[in-house]
């Protein structure tokens, strides 16, 4: 094998679980397995190059000016890379160039503008678990958030949905047991585990991590010393960033900013206790970040609330809108902030402005720590910064209640100055070209650009000097990377040159020469040059080694840039859409007044969306509504209401303002929806089964204090078992003393309607409909009124949707005749019931009584949902006995 073939095999035998891009020259190249999977994977072609005495090597590459948009399409299949650079210059090597990996690059440790959404973050996370406990912890090595929390197992699948990291670490012997792990159950989230050493997540090895991380001697500070799971995820998580940034500790590192490459930000510690919970398939189904048919963000509630100027405020709303409030007093001092702002329109308008010039400053430091930021990202770092002065003199005129927020507005002159003085306004080309660094600011650098400026100059003028010394008008001076600088003359003109004329290369109709003068001045443009790129080079590192050590303050100072920007735009959406400031308290009533559903109605023209009241409570005393069963036709509006609760309940636990003349919260916990019909295919479980599964994680995990949404529960199945089902549903939210929750439950069985009369926080209340006059011989129209009105309705007038729908008419005219049929039978056996005595009926239906008191004697409070579903299979096979 050739050397390079060695200096290959070496390193990939360290990263054999990572495709090895390697440096030769202007190319990443890969070799082997790697480039098969690579060729395959991009698309390019597949070569081969000789390394070694009859040894041909399957080799692909990419070409180094364009890697990243090769690597961003490897991340995101989910590969893991490392990449290979050369650690010496070639050109001063001798013999084999100097190689190793510098960083491995995996789904959750990118930091690249092209691998990265800049409105969403990129978390790597880690998880502990030990029997029924489980530690979680997550990063975004990209704004240098850090936080971790100790909770039961049951809720790691929440709070992973919510923290949808990249990437997931996990011990080698948790893998193992993942796919027979009911923990993560979730049907609607795939996450991508990566396995790593168990002595990662040791307890012990991981608190030394973390204490040696922030050079501190406790780790009290941070509130973990109890949390011993979440110490071994955070400590997991800076450990294998430390893998993936391998250059920090190589010997060639001298650099200081190489030593803070895995920096992060202090280590939060949280509860999940703090925050409301909520599952993938409630964010899905209220559609919070993705709406429509297409999951289109325009169409969700994010899109229509908000009005940040900032990637850092579009970043945090997602994170506040994913994890509701459950601490008053932090929603309080939100919704002050909020109404802060609403109140003065001059400061929210001057606070916007301001805003609107506030680069990606969380991201541009991450850089900075990383080595890998821009110049005119320096330069953006420091735009952001000099509106500090103007971000706090607005808040300051909002009032004393936001001096907690003005506070954490901290200058930085010093970065200011030291990037104004030190980068170029305009810098053009790549560090080392000698257009980066400031005059000024760098004494070597400023001489050695004058004396390449004067040996440019010489050359320049060189030109014509030799013209006029010659008399040949068409002499040229030139240059190439072959031969340099030379004199370029006709064949017919040089019998007339000078003696001091050196011949170097002949062409066809020309001959090029040098003079003794030319090559000393080409001599001192070329060193000057190289001398240059490393003075600017090393320059430019050292602006970045002191922007780095104030990295943690500007951190701090753009996370309340974020605040700032949530707030003036929540402020402003709020006078955009007319939403109001909400009451939110720890008691037990949703009440709304004229509520309205923020997505809906901005598809909607002016003043069309029709607004409605609803009140919920979780009392006993039966002095409110508990469970509202809302029936009335399709398409009328019932899943738009049931929603809109929902909604204007989370935004008032986000601290937003919310979509309705008056509303009054009492503290949710967790909302809960099923809605809608999906199967899972892949798991064997058809539509029906998932309804069910969905609706028995709720009965099953509500609390009192929860909001639950149920749209058409039963309707998989035949209509008696659906309505059978549906029934004891709503008896077991209503009389299940651990439940007691506040529901919502829409439906098209409008014979439900009869549980009101026997269950007192059962009410029943319908969408309004209008019937139009019908022409002769037809069926009449309807006209959805939109109106929640109490009482329940009687009809379902599925056929008129149809219409709507566009069935053919064939279709519709005959169920309208099956429909008639079905009624009138319906009718005449009520008919004949109403026409016989009570006593007539018992003699004639003794079975019916029979089964008419076993149902009324039905208790099922004291039954599980399970057994209250066989009892009642069993009364409806004997009325499948009747008669």
């Amino acid at each position: 094998m050739t050397p390079v073939r060695r200096q290959y095999l070496k390193i990939k035998e360290a990263y054999r679980d990572s495709i090895v891009l390697f440096r030769m020259g202007d190319f990443y190249e890969t070799f082997d397995d790697d480039a098969r999977l690579v060729a395959r994977e991009l698309d390019i072609t597949l070569t081969g190059r000789t390394l070694g005495k009859n040894l041909r090597v399957p080799m692909a590459g990419v070409p180094a000016v364009s890697v990243e948009s090769y690597l961003a399409r490897l991340v995101k299949k989910g590969h893991q890379v490392a990449i290979c650079e050369q650690l010496s210059d070639p050109a001063l090597s001798k013999g084999l160039v100097d190689r190793d990996v510098v960083r491995v690059v995996t789904p959750g440790t990118v930091f690249e503008d092209s691998l990265l959404d800049q409105r969403i973050n990129n978390y790597l996370a880690a998880m502990s678990v030990d029997g029924a406990r489980a530690g979680l912890a997550y990063a975004d090595i990209t704004t240098g958030e850090f936080a971790a929390t100790q909770l039961p197992v049951a809720q790691l699948p929440l709070e992973l949905s919510r923290i949808a990291p990249a990437e997931v670490l996990v011990s080698q012997s948790v893998h193992s047991d993942l796919e027979n792990a009911e923990i993560l159950d979730d049907r609607d989230s795939i996450y991508r585990f990566t396995p790593t050493d168990d002595a990662l997540f040791y307890q012990e090895t991981a608190a030394a991590s973390l204490l040696a991380h922030f050079r501190i001697h406790t780790l009290e500070s941070f509130g973990c010393e109890d949390l011993p799971l979440a110490v071994s995820a955070a400590g997991a998580i800076v450990d294998y960033l430390k893998s993936t940034r391998p250059s920090a500790n190589l010997p060639s590192s001298t650099s200081s900013i190489e030593e803070a490459r895995v920096q992060l930000g202090n280590l939060a510690v949280y509860s999940a206790q703090q925050y409301m919970a909520l599952d993938s398939r409630t964010r899905r189904n209220l559609e919070l970040f993705e709406g429509g048919r297409n999951g289109q963000w325009d169409l969700s509630l994010l899109a229509a609330i908000d009005r940040t100027r900032t990637v850092l405020g579009s970043r945090l709303l997602r994170r506040w809108l994913g994890q509701p409030l459950l601490d008053l007093s932090a929603l309080g001092q939100r919704l002050d902030a909020v109404d802060s702002f609403y109140r003065d329109g001059l400061a929210r308008g001057a606070v916007a402005a301001a805003l609107a010039g506030v680069a990606d400053l969380e991201r541009i430091i991450g850089r900075v720590v990383a080595g890998t930021v821009a110049p005119r990202e320096l330069l953006a770092l420091k735009s952001g910064l000099e509106t500090l002065p103007e971000l706090r003199e607005q808040v300051e005129q909002l009032g004393p209640s936001l001096e907690w927020l003005r506070a954490g507005l901290v200058p930085s002159p010093d970065v200011v100055s030291l990037i104004e003085a030190s980068i170029e306004p305009e810098p053009t080309g790549a560090v080392g070209d000698g257009n980066v660094i400031r005059a000024g600011f760098s004494a070597e650098i400023d001489e050695l650009k004058s004396a390449s400026a004067n040996a440019r100059q010489y050359i320049a003028g060189l030109e014509q000097k030799e013209r006029e010394r010659t008399g040949i008008r068409s002499l040229r001076v030139g240059y190439n990377q072959v031969f340099g600088y030379y004199i370029e003359v006709s064949k017919s003109q040089t019998a007339s040159l000078p003696v001091d004329y050196i011949r170097r290369q002949t062409l066809t109709n020309a001959e090029r020469y040098i003079v003794p003068e030319l090559k000393e001045y080409e001599s001192l443009v070329l060193n000057a040059r190289e001398r240059l790129a490393e003075a600017e080079e090393a320059a430019y590192r050292r602006v970045c080694a002191q922007v780095a050590q104030s990295a943690e303050a500007i951190g701090r100072v753009a996370a309340v840039i974020a605040q700032v920007d949530v707030f003036c735009g929540l402020a402003q959406a709020a006078v955009d859409n007319g939403y109001v400031r909400p009451v939110v308290d720890d008691g037990q009533v949703i009440r709304i007044r004229e509520g309205r559903h923020p997505v809906v109605e901005r598809v909607l023209s002016s003043g069309e969306y029709v607004p409605n009241d609803v009140e919920l409570s979780s009392s006993s005393d039966g002095s409110g509504a508990r469970v509202m069963v809302l029936t009335g036709p399709n398409m009328a509006g019932k899943s738009t209401y049931i929603r809109q609760v929902a909604l204007i309940t989370l935004l008032a636990q986000v601290g937003s303002f919310v979509p309705a003349a008056e509303a009054h919260i009492g503290l949710v916990d967790r909302i809960f929806t099923r809605v809608g019909l999906q199967d899972d295919l892949a798991t064997g479980q058809s539509t029906f089964m998932v309804e069910m599964v969905e609706t028995a994680a709720i009965l099953n995990q509500a609390t009192p204090r929860s909001l639950v949404i149920l749209d058409e529960i039963g309707r998989g199945t035949s209509t008696y078992d659906g309505l059978s089902i549906a029934r004891a549903v709503i008896e077991h939210l209503h009389n299940d003393p651990r439940l007691g929750c506040k529901t919502l439950f829409a439906t098209h069985y409008h014979e439900l309607t009869e549980l009101a009369a026997t269950l007192p926080g059962v009410r029943n209340y319908s969408v309004a409909v209008a019937e139009e006059d019908p022409r002769p011989g037809k069926e009449p129209g309807v006209v959805f009124l939109h109106r929640i009105i109490p009482g329940g309705a009687d009809r379902s007038y599925g056929v008129h949707v149809a219409r709507l729908a566009g069935l053919p008419p064939g279709v519709v005219n005959r169920a309208w005749e099956v429909l008639g049929d079905l009624e009138s039978g319906r009718e005449s056996v009520r008919k004949r019931s109403a026409r016989s005595s009570p006593s007539q009926q018992l003699t004639l239906f003794p079975a019916a009584s029979s089964l008419a008191e076993a149902v009324r004697a039905l208790d099922v409070s004291n039954m599980t949902p399970l057994e209250a579903l066989n009892k009642l299979y069993e009364l409806q096979e004997q009325a499948n006995s009747l008669p």
